[in-house]
């Protein structure tokens, strides 16, 4: 059933073209099956309950569900509980502010939270949706939540490389691989020379524009595991709008762990294979 309302909500929200709007923010590893999950505290006093949500009236449709691991995790689940909530408060805001009046469609809430990464050192999900509140079409949502069960906390950009250098490393490797595949689009698309300059030169600056080396710009990776349990590599993840227009929806970039070691923090450098 929550399945239906996410696809029925989701549908709703493929509606042509709309302004961009503030982001409220397939790996390998062992299956969430064998993996013998670490129980933590967390930072939550009272651990949420991660109670999937299917709700709906002429007005709008709610469909959020969560991952049953997440909730051996007390403070991942806190994180990805106000997440939840602050999406939800938001739709809620809209439709009170239709007061006793109905939207031609329906404004809806799609937004589904999936383990990518199950390990005692790394815990990894992701939450794709997206919330229409009128408009040409919905605002995406995208976000990334790396949790390490050892230490409790969660693993954040600015944590994992802490300098500037590291940064413009990263931002520059990222930008390659996005001009290469802008480039490669280019090429298969046969456009007029004159078209062809135009679009490499708009999309090259939508790149550059949302991959400067600010750990804001990388807030949202996955880590690719290795087979010895380590992070091989980051896939960085970038919501519609970031690097691109909304047509090209999520765009994401692996870096791989030569590239990033030189700049990681030393508290997680023990995360990451060597080879």
């Amino acid at each position: 059933m929550l399945c239906a309302v996410l696809a029925l909500a989701v549908a709703g929200c493929d509606r042509g073209d709309r302004g961009p709007v503030a982001d409220p923010g397939t790996l390998q590893g062992p299956p969430a099956g064998e993996v013998e999950p670490a129980t933590d505290t967390g930072a939550a006093d009272v651990p949420p309950t991660l109670e999937d949500v299917i709700e709906h009236d002429p007005r709008y449709v709610v469909g959020i569900s969560f991952p049953p691991e997440a909730r051996n995790y007390p403070g991942l689940a806190a994180e990805l509980d106000a997440y939840a909530r602050a999406a939800r408060a938001d739709l809620e805001q809209a439709v009170a502010s239709l007061g006793q009046g109905r939207p031609t469609a329906p404004y809806d809430l799609a937004l589904n939270f999936d383990l990518l990464v199950e390990t005692p050192q790394v815990v990894a999900v992701a939450a794709d949706g997206s919330t229409y509140t009128g408009g040409a079409h919905g605002n995406p949502l995208v976000a990334r939540f790396v949790w390490l069960p050892a230490q409790r906390r969660m693993l954040t950009a600015e944590g994992l490389v802490p300098d500037g250098d590291g940064w413009r490393a990263i931002s520059g490797y990222v930008r390659e691989q996005l001009h290469l595949e802008l480039f490669e689009r280019a090429d298969a698309a046969d456009m007029e020379p004159e078209e062809r300059t135009r679009f490499v030169r708009s999309a090259g600056e939508m790149i550059d524009e949302g991959s400067t080396p600010d750990p804001a710009n990388f807030a949202h990776f996955e880590p690719v595991m290795g087979p010895d349990g380590r992070i091989e590599a980051l896939r960085f993840v970038f919501p519609p709008y970031q690097v691109g227009p909304y047509s090209d929806g999520t765009r994401t970039v692996v870096v791989p762990a030569a590239v990033l070691l030189p700049h990681v923090a030393d508290e997680y450098r023990g995360l990451f294979a060597t080879g």
